[in-house]
């Protein structure tokens, strides 16, 4: 991981390779941004001139590197796009100043030391900046032979220090946002590697191991049902859907208590650690990336890791609904009809629906505890995608007001989200002629359906939403902002959060 520090240094005397500075794009060309104004002076207040003549316009994601001035310890100046200035007597976005950061962190991969001289107005931007940093900064190497960690010549490892210049080492809140920033971006880091690993390597089993370890190291309790404690409790979906694999499933029940906490919030993770659609077969091109199924738990995982990390007033639980969909003679057929947790009855129209019944046992079983509140997360449907692209979450929910505060609080912590409704018509294509439900409706609007299946399981009077991270949980397209290749660990700090506001009394 990337370390930290805050530094109260002049950019020119800084030994550093390179100074980042921040560039916004104005009306009529560049704009040098407020932090980099030691490095515009020795240029003779001619920066954004220069910039401008190397091409620079201040677009986000843009990246300009040019020989520093002299006298300067650092031989590389990187100006980094924030997108369109400000308007007068406003502050660069949080996310704007996030992403750039994440930007930059990724350009000086196989650099020791940056100095960030990005404008910053108080913690929270400090804080924005931090994040990008560790979240740009990331990579995946486990597996390469020749990669990063491995020593080889030409492998370049990530960015090994950012000093933050402007950050106070003696200021409460200054060093208060560090601390948040660095958790979060570290736990959001580990389920990037765990939606990363292979499904070779990450079965029920070896995440379930993981969680206890991890577990352990923070003060969390933990409780791992196998399969044969699920079957003596009755735990038909999880059954059904990991049966007609050799790698058995796993119910992992992740515990963070505070002694000062009166709320009580449930996050449940679906982990479908190898998704091939069981019975019902996903046709060729859709199995590649079918390892990151398991990303709802990977974010949950997380999430609970950082409440406990940040000590915050608030008591969470997380359930990890662990199992590989794999076709055999011992798999679940379609027609078949599985007993869930619950005592109801599931029509398994579709195998290849199977993150919903492996949910639907975690959400009864997250009931019966009475949260204040649980939210899911899950790579639930293809359909969620067709609705909101590859950026997008979509958040549904039985109570209008939590579903805008969970949208809200995805916004602000800059995770695309979107509110989705429950129409109640869609219900009654569930309707089965054999049991209770069946695990398929319309195909329009599926997604929704998906959401109307779940909150079935949910307890009654507890208020619930649904996060169906399908479509960015898994980035297959180039790295953009701090957001990298493959795993993303989206709605990790949607969770965080939550789990922030509802100790502060902000929730519920």
């Amino acid at each position: 991981m990337t370390a930290l520090t805050l530094s109260t240094a002049a950019a020119p005397g800084l030994r550093a390779d390179a100074i980042v500075i921040g560039v916004a794009k104005g009306v009529k060309g560049p704009i040098v941004a407020p932090g980099s104004e030691p490095v515009d002076q020795a240029y003779d207040g001619r920066l954004a001139g220069v910039l401008e003549t190397l091409g620079a316009t201040g677009a986000e994601g843009e990246v300009t590197k040019l020989p520093a001035p002299a006298g300067f310890k650092a031989p590389l100046v990187l100006a980094v796009g924030l997108g369109a200035e400000p308007e007068k007597d406003a502050s660069y976005d949080a996310e704007a100043l996030r992403r750039a950061a994440g930007v930059a962190a990724r350009a000086l991969t196989g650099s020791k030391k940056a100095a960030f001289a990005l404008p910053l107005t108080d913690a929270a931007d400090l804080g924005a900046v931090a994040e990008g940093v560790v979240l740009g900064a990331y990579s995946f190497d486990a597996y390469k032979q020749n990669g990063a960690d491995a020593g080889a010549k030409n492998a370049k490892a990530p960015l090994a220090e950012a000093a933050l210049l402007g950050g106070k080492p003696r200021d409460a809140a200054h060093k208060a946002a560090l601390a948040r920033a660095t958790a979060v971006g570290e736990e959001l880091n580990r389920a990037r590697d765990l939606i990363n690993m292979p499904p070779n390597d990450l079965d029920p089993e070896a995440f379930a191991t993981l969680a206890q370890t991890a577990a352990k190291e923070h003060g969390i309790k933990v409780q791992v049902l196998d399969e044969k404690a699920l079957a003596k409790g009755g735990y038909g979906g999880i059954l059904g859907v990991g049966g007609g694999s050799a790698a058995a499933p796993r119910l992992v029940k992740l515990s963070y208590t505070s002694s000062k906490a009166d709320k009580h919030l449930a996050f449940v993770g679906k982990g479908i650690t190898y998704d091939s659609g069981g019975i019902s077969l996903k046709p060729a091109g859709h199995n590649e990336t079918m390892k990151c199924d398991m990303s709802g738990a990977a974010a949950v995982f997380a999430a609970v890791i950082a409440a406990a990390r940040l000590g915050l007033e608030v008591n969470v639980t997380g359930w990890l609904a662990l199992a590989e969909n794999m076709p055999s003679g011992t798999a679940t057929r379609p027609g078949d009809v599985l007993r869930m947790y619950s005592g109801k009855t599931v029509e398994v129209l579709n195998t290849d629906a199977e993150g919903r019944l492996v949910l639907a046992d975690a959400l009864w079983a997250a009931s019966q505890e009475k949260p204040d509140a649980i939210v899911d997360v899950a790579t639930l449907t293809g359909a969620m995608m067709l609705a909101l692209g590859s950026r997008t979450f979509g958040v549904m929910a039985n109570d209008d007001a939590f579903r805008t505060a969970v949208y809200e609080a995805a916004e602000e912590v800059g995770e695309p989200a979107w509110p989705m409704p429950l129409p109640e018509h869609l219900r009654k294509g569930m309707d089965s002629p054999t049991a209770d439900i069946a695990n398929m409706g319309e195909r329009m609007g599926g997604g929704l359906v998906a959401g109307l299946f779940l909150r079935e399981f949910v307890g009654e009077g507890i208020t619930w939403a649904h996060l169906d991270i399908a479509g960015p949980a898994f980035n297959e397209g180039g790295p953009f902002g701090y957001t990298p290749k493959g795993g993303t660990g989206t709605a990790v700090r949607t969770l965080v959060r939550l789990a922030e506001l509802t100790a502060a009394g902000e929730l519920g």
